[in-house]
């Protein structure tokens, strides 16, 4: 199975080869046609592997038993999903975004809030979410509240400083021919400088996405209710369920990929008129 393993991987490397520099490389079809294949690729040289070379469950489990794991037990990844992303990922980064936002505005109109609580934000930035979960959970609890507090302060300042410098991003002459027509700081900021900042207020949304799903996982490996993808994890590695661990990492990397794709979904048209949307 090795040998067939590595005939398995050159024969999709050379379609793939073949397909993204062939003529109608640049169609739809093609750009999604190769990384399915080489996604299925991978998985197929996967599985003949591990079968191939007798690879332990408790090191390495196939493909086709986390599949057969996944399947049988989609209520509890079900339950886990609802706990860890819907309450504790979903509301942290709907509250962390919007008091990130809202702050954001507040920092714009005054050069005290910009001296001082910018660089606040970089330090607490940089805390490790091991250090600051614990504590968190010792706050709010064992249930979904202390991982959505995690999931806030791990969103809220990346999304604080991309939102400011959007903010700040339009010219000089831009604002100047604002206040020549009269614009009030409101008018200005709704119609000029907030448009002109959409680009680095999505790449913040963006990049906050994945922080929510990861800070919520780690923070219930430090207190959970009995469900829940970090509980889940972590009481499965005990157990050396490697394939529910498995099970639950697709689950997570499923929901942070469809998170991600909506927010930049969103921003294709908000964002129609900058460079980085034209085709």
């Amino acid at each position: 199975m090795v040998f067939l393993a590595f005939a398995v991987l050159a024969a999709g490397w050379m379609l793939n080869v073949r397909l993204a520099n062939g003529a109608q490389s640049h169609t739809r079809t093609v750009q999604l046609a190769v990384p399915v294949i080489f996604g299925l690729t991978l998985l197929v040289v996967w599985e003949l592997l591990v079968r191939g070379m007798h690879v332990p469950l408790v090191i390495l489990p196939a493909p086709s038993l986390i599949a057969q794991r996944f399947v049988g037990s989609t209520h509890i990844l079900w339950q886990d999903f609802m706990q860890t992303f819907v309450k504790g990922a979903l509301s942290g980064y709907l509250m962390g975004c919007g008091a990130a936002f809202v702050t954001a505005i507040l920092v714009d109109r005054s050069d005290f809030l910009r001296r001082g609580l910018l660089p606040v934000g970089n330090f607490v930035a940089a805390l490790p979410i091991v250090g600051t979960a614990p504590i968190l959970v010792m706050w709010f609890g064992f249930d979904w509240h202390s991982k959505a507090a995690v999931v806030v302060v791990m969103v809220f300042f990346p999304m604080l400083v991309n939102t400011v410098a959007g903010l700040r991003e339009s010219s000089a002459m831009q604002q100047d021919l604002m206040r020549t027509y009269a614009a009030s700081y409101w008018q200005g900021l709704l119609k000029m400088r907030l448009p002109a900042a959409m680009p680095f207020i999505f790449n913040g949304l963006k990049i906050s996405t994945t922080l929510a799903l990861v800070g919520a996982i780690v923070a219930e490996f430090f207190g959970s209710p009995t469900v829940g993808m970090g509980f889940r994890i972590s009481t499965s590695v005990g157990q050396l369920a490697l394939d529910m661990v498995w099970a639950e990492i697709v689950v997570a990397a499923l929901a942070g990929s469809l998170f991600y794709g909506v927010v930049a979904l969103i921003e294709k048209p908000v964002t129609f008129w900058h460079p980085s949307q034209r085709s």
